[in-house]
């Protein structure tokens, strides 16, 4: 079970890192002006999208799953893993939602501005924190 743990928090790290560094590079490309620096962009986010954060975020949730199963009556007994469920469920929506974005600003139909892209990218923060704070002190 240490060995299934410490692979769920190592993909979870691993997907934090992309979901807060994509929104980041929303940011620059939105505020980008010439086109070299635009296409760059696009594979920057292309390539952090498909080749780090969604196979981290795949690798999280089967960890987690695979976790769970170890005990699964249990831990659903408790309510802070229904608190932190819902908010893993949160941020797949959100990973979901950037991949969106990704394919958006691919296409050039990017109509936000860079100050979007700065707000946006504080959801995933709070929800780290939450998530963090449940699965350690289980307040309920």
């Amino acid at each position: 079970m240490l060995w299934v743990k410490a692979f769920h928090i190592i993909s979870m790290v691993c997907w934090f890192a992309g979901i807060f560094y994509l929104p980041r590079l929303f940011v620059y490309h939105a505020a980008c002006e010439d086109e070299p620096g635009r296409e760059r962009f696009k594979i920057m986010e292309r390539k952090l999208y498909r080749g780090i954060t969604t196979p981290s975020m795949v690798a999280t949730v089967v960890f987690g799953v695979w976790l769970i199963s170890y005990n699964a009556s249990g831990y659903f007994s408790q309510g802070w893993l229904h608190a932190k469920l819902l908010l893993v469920a949160v941020l797949i929506v959100y990973h979901f939602y950037c991949g969106h974005l990704v394919k958006v600003f691919r296409d050039d139909r990017n109509t936000r501005s860079h100050v979007f892209y700065r707000w946006f990218n504080e959801l995933p923060v709070l929800i780290l924190l939450a998530v963090v704070v449940l699965a350690v002190v289980k307040p309920f």
